[in-house]
């Protein structure tokens, strides 16, 4: 079985080679997909494709022309996927839903610590002979509220940790989590999340309902001094909101390890261009603003699950077992 990987890095490579063989037979392809570059997909039988990747309906139609039955994506979310278009021409999609939810949940607490005791800023201060306290000043996290948006694998994972220090943690899902109760959390609604907790963390996935739900109204019902964390999704976050809150100083900290137009930044290396991205720029002015690079999930262990899903998913196609990782469209 033929299959074109797009949007691969060394690290993937590594991760997937392992099961380069007669039976899988990977060609890795640096370009991500877009309606440009899906003309590399002939000859093929399936693709590969990770987060960013353009799977809009006139790239698809292309992939039908070219022979391809199969995109298996290389993460757990979809939504740069057209499924309604999928399913009209007859492709399957498949995808990660879990590759290491500890990663993105240690990351989710490294990225509120680092916030909380300025720890950034004390790293670059310390390697240049400054051993000042002044503006380093920090907060304990025992006793504070936290707000949890979506009680999936991550977000209660994220809580677990959090209430071991000592934080009484709330929990927003617009379904019953049975197990909350059990360990201790308080399932509430948004907008009283939005009112008591002194930390929000972002962990549900990206639909027509929850993008941009951070925006002016909800932000308005936050508490002073805020923290907000996203670790889940950009598009969740409305950018230019999110500026003015912090120019007010309404919101007191940001965490994003993603962001909402990320596709022409994430994953490639801009040290020497100038970025055109206004709001982007304007975020890393703030002091109290810590931007990684979609890098929460980016674990040896987390790499190691990736490949092997991706080919599972890809053997099921090819001998016509069951897809268990198939991304339905509803």
């Amino acid at each position: 079985m033929k299959v074109a990987v797009f949007s691969t890095k060394p690290y993937d490579k590594n991760a997937l080679g392992h099961y380069d063989n007669d039976e899988v037979d990977l060609t890795f392809l640096e370009v991500p997909m877009t309606v440009a570059s899906a003309h590399y997909a002939q000859g093929f039988q399936a693709v590969s494709a990770f987060v960013n990747d353009d799977l809009s309906e006139p790239v698809l139609s292309q992939l039908k022309g070219y022979g391809i039955e199969l995109v298996t994506l290389r993460c757990a979310g979809f939504n740069n996927v057209d499924l309604a278009a999928a399913k009209k021409l007859g492709i399957k999609v498949t995808r990660v839903p879990a590759y290491s939810p500890y990663a993105v949940a240690e990351h989710t607490i490294g990225m509120m610590l680092a916030l909380s005791r300025k720890i950034y800023k004390a790293y670059n201060r310390v390697r240049e002979g400054n051993f000042s306290l002044n503006g380093l000043l920090g907060f304990d996290f025992y006793g504070k509220t936290v707000g949890i948006i979506g009680a999936g694998k991550i977000g209660l994972l994220v809580a677990k940790r959090l209430q071991a220090f000592g934080c009484r943690v709330l929990v927003y899902d617009p379904y019953l989590c049975e197990s909350c109760a059990a360990e201790g959390f308080e399932q509430v609604p948004l907008d009283e999340l939005y009112a008591q907790a002194h930390i929000i963390s972002m962990h549900c996935p990206l639909t027509p309902e929850t993008t941009r739900m951070i925006n002016n109204e909800s932000i308005a019902k936050m508490r002073q001094g805020v923290m907000i964390i996203n670790t889940g999704r950009g598009a969740l976050i409305d950018t230019k909101a999110l500026i003015s809150g912090l120019k007010t100083r309404h919101i007191g900290y940001v965490g994003l390890d993603v962001y909402e137009e990320e596709g022409p930044l994430f994953f490639e290396d801009h040290s020497d261009d100038i970025i055109q991205d206004d709001h982007f720029e304007r975020l890393l002015t703030f002091p109290n603003v810590l931007v990684t690079g979609h890098q929460a999930y980016f674990t040896h262990e987390a790499l190691e699950h990736i490949a092997e899903t991706t080919i599972e998913n890809l053997m099921a196609f090819k001998y016509q077992r069951p897809l268990t990782n198939e991304v339905p469209f509803k």
